[in-house]
């Protein structure tokens, strides 16, 4: 059944005049009458009434309307729809977000494409360590990946798009919590809350390095996966820890952030994708990620100006 046929009916049993149907198609009658019979040939009933005087509906057209109707607009979405997944403006994407980038650039960047391809479908996943998020990548489970190199897999694309220094997290009653800025040497005696060192956590890894510079192994009391199970084992009093700058997003009572005094490493987040996945809409997706960071840096977010945190400092 082709569409041309279904758009001369429609538009004759609207008009109920073949001069105006074929004028309102920019066709003559001739084409208009051939399309017509086409159809009801194909169909085997009747589904105008046409004299020399007069169209009228039968029975058989008046049924057949609505349904052409639907398959007409139909075909327009199917069409649209078409053009939009060309230009990268429809389809589904998963998306991973490891450890604090989870508060920070998940809520962010969920508002952000939302907003710019409302047609987008996101499956989001946050507190994904960045090991996981390499599994799921390769897997095809994710589509798009914001973790924390360095990452060298064969198969990957990644692209550093920022960083952010550690910060401590203290007991709201801990006697370093009354400094404005805690010495990382003051933490040598503390026991420590961590990222997992089996996962090869990146932050395990930082916080580790930058205990070494001031002369100590951080003396772990637990290892845990999740930034706000960490928070919640520091607010609970059992151990101080060093986490990204961005986990300050996070308020749980009994916890406090304070910076680092002498610390020098900071830890990178970066966005990773499989090197052969040449969609549009994975390119626009990663444009956005670039631009929203970008009002990030500058202050101007529309999507989150928490007043007690200066996100300047965070990403750079």
């Amino acid at each position: 059944m082709e569409l041309r046929h279904l758009n001369a009916f429609v538009a004759v049993a609207e008009e109920l005049h073949f001069g105006r149907a074929a004028a309102r198609l920019g066709i003559s009658q001739s084409p208009l009458s051939q399309s017509i019979r086409a159809l009801e040939a194909e169909l085997g009933v009747r589904l105008l009434d046409r004299t020399t005087r007069r169209v009228a509906l039968l029975p058989a057209g008046e049924a057949f309307l609505p349904r052409a109707r639907e398959a007409l607009a139909a075909a327009t979405l199917a069409a649209d729809d078409a053009r939009a997944a060309a230009a990268g403006e429809l389809g589904r994407l998963s998306i991973g977000f490891t450890g604090s980038m989870t508060y920070l650039l998940l809520p962010v960047l969920a508002k952000a494409l939302r907003a710019r391809l409302p047609r987008l479908q996101l499956e989001l996943h946050g507190e994904m360590l960045t090991p996981d998020q390499v599994d799921g990548l390769l897997d095809g489970r994710l589509d798009l990946g914001l973790l924390r190199p360095p990452l060298e897999r064969p198969g990957l694309q990644v692209e550093p798009i920022g960083s952010e220094p550690l910060v401590a997290v203290l007991p709201a009653h801990h006697r370093l919590a009354r400094l404005d800025k805690v010495p990382v040497a003051r933490l040598e005696n503390e026991q420590f809350i961590t990222y997992p060192s089996h996962f090869r956590s990146v932050v395990h890894d930082a916080v580790a390095a930058t205990c070494a510079e001031h002369g100590f192994s951080p003396r772990v009391a637990m290892e845990v996966r999740e930034t706000s199970t960490l928070v919640s084992f520091v607010a609970a009093d059992a151990g101080v820890a060093l986490v990204p700058a961005s986990a300050q997003l996070m308020n749980i009572g009994g916890a406090v952030y304070r910076e680092l005094l002498g610390a020098t490493l900071d830890v990178q987040i970066a966005i990773a994708w499989r090197s052969n996945d040449e969609r549009r809409l994975l390119t626009n997706v990663r444009h956005i990620i670039r631009d929203e960071l970008e009002t990030l840096r500058a202050g101007e977010s529309r999507y989150t100006t928490p007043e007690h945190l200066d996100l300047r400092q965070i990403i750079f």
